[in-house]
Order: C-alpha cells, then sequence, then structure tokens
C-alpha cells in the first residue's frame, strides 16, 4: 500500500512523457494525462503543482543524466578521438535511457525555454555545446581532426544525428547500440571513402 503514491507518481511521468513526445507539450491537456494514467484530473495535482511541472521532472532528469555522463568524458585523460567516441557512447546511452524526454527536448526546447520555469535549458544546452566543442576543439588543436570544419556546426550535425536516432534506431542482439556507437564515430571521423590500400 505505501508504493502507491511512488508508483502513481512514476505512471503518470511515464504516461506523460509519451504524449508529450508524441503530441508535444502544449498540445498535451491535464485531462489526456489523467486518461491515459487512469485517474481524475484533479488527482494529477496531489502529486505535480502542474503540467509544466511534470515536463520539468521528464527534461530535468534526461539533461542531468546526459551532463553527468559528459562530465566523466571530459574528466578522462584520453585522446581526442577516444573522447569523441565516449561523447557518442554516452549520447546514445542517455537517449536509451530517456527516449520520450530526448524527443520532447528536440521537438519542445523552444517553447519550454521560453517560460520561466525553464529558464535552465540555456545553461544545459551550452553545457551540452561546451562539451562537445571542448572534445571538437582539442582533437583540433592536436592535429588529429580536421581544423578547416566549423566546430559548432560539426557539434550540432553529430548531436542531432545521434538525438534524433530515439526515432528509428532499434538495438538487436545483431546490431547493438554499441555498434551504432562504433559506425557514428566511424562515419563522423573518417567519412565514407575508403582508407587507401
Amino acid at each position: 500500500m505505501a508504493r502507491e503514491p511512488v508508483d502513481r507518481r512514476e505512471r503518470i511521468l511515464a504516461s506523460s512523457a509519451k504524449l508529450f513526445a508524441r503530441n508535444g507539450v502544449a498540445a498535451t491537456t491535464v485531462r489526456q494525462i489523467a486518461d491515459e494514467v487512469g485517474i481524475l484530473s484533479g488527482s494529477l495535482y496531489h502529486h505535480f503543482d502542474s503540467k509544466e511541472a511534470i515536463v520539468d521532472e521528464v527534461v530535468s532528469s534526461f539533461l542531468t543524466d546526459l551532463r553527468t555522463r559528459y562530465e566523466k568524458v571530459l574528466a578522462s585523460d584520453l585522446d581526442a578521438r577516444a573522447r569523441l567516441h565516449d561523447l557518442v557512447v554516452a549520447s546514445l546511452e542517455a537517449v536509451e535511457a530517456h527516449p520520450h524526454a530526448t524527443e520532447i527536448y528536440q521537438n519542445d526546447v523552444n517553447y519550454l525555454s521560453q517560460l520561466d520555469r525553464f529558464a535552465y535549458l540555456r545553461k544545459a544546452g551550452r553545457d551540452v555545446q561546451n562539451a562537445w566543442l571542448q572534445v571538437i576543439q582539442a582533437g583540433i588543436d592536436a592535429g588529429a581532426f580536421r581544423s578547416d570544419i566549423d566546430p559548432k556546426i560539426l557539434y550540432r550535425l553529430m548531436r542531432d544525428a545521434l538525438w534524433m536516432s530515439v526515432r528509428w534506431f532499434k538495438p538487436t542482439r545483431e546490431y547493438p547500440r554499441a555498434r551504432l556507437a562504433e559506425d557514428c564515430t566511424s562515419i563522423f571521423l573518417d567519412g565514407l571513402t575508403q582508407a587507401p590500400r
């Protein structure tokens, strides 16, 4: 009996995240969330003070996890190529752990950033960008990465390719997430051309 409030709160978060990802935050109503969970709309307010509070918990947990993973990569003393690979792995792991939150962020970050409650999204976005740029710049400085490509463009292409994989990538035994990470790193760093023989 004591677990019901926690279980219900988790069910509200899970159902809400799915609805927000599918319909968008603005288009999802408290009534839809309540119907999905099987409770009255007013009962949601025993767990969250608003729809925005639900979104906040879903998105902030994703960003906290992502930034924690990135901090571990940045703290390593590996070379730039290995750290870039590890950023790819960290991104894919966070996407797998928070698939709906990833989609919500991708789809609604501009909308949410206009709301006072989500002012932290700008800093979180800068932190994510800075992690990638730090590793990319280290690779350029070491002569391991090309210097003729704008690091911000490279970062955005890589980040979006990885985060949008939430919509199409389904790991299998034959093609697990680890292989996707290897292939993405290879494509990003080595391109599509055959190595000279």
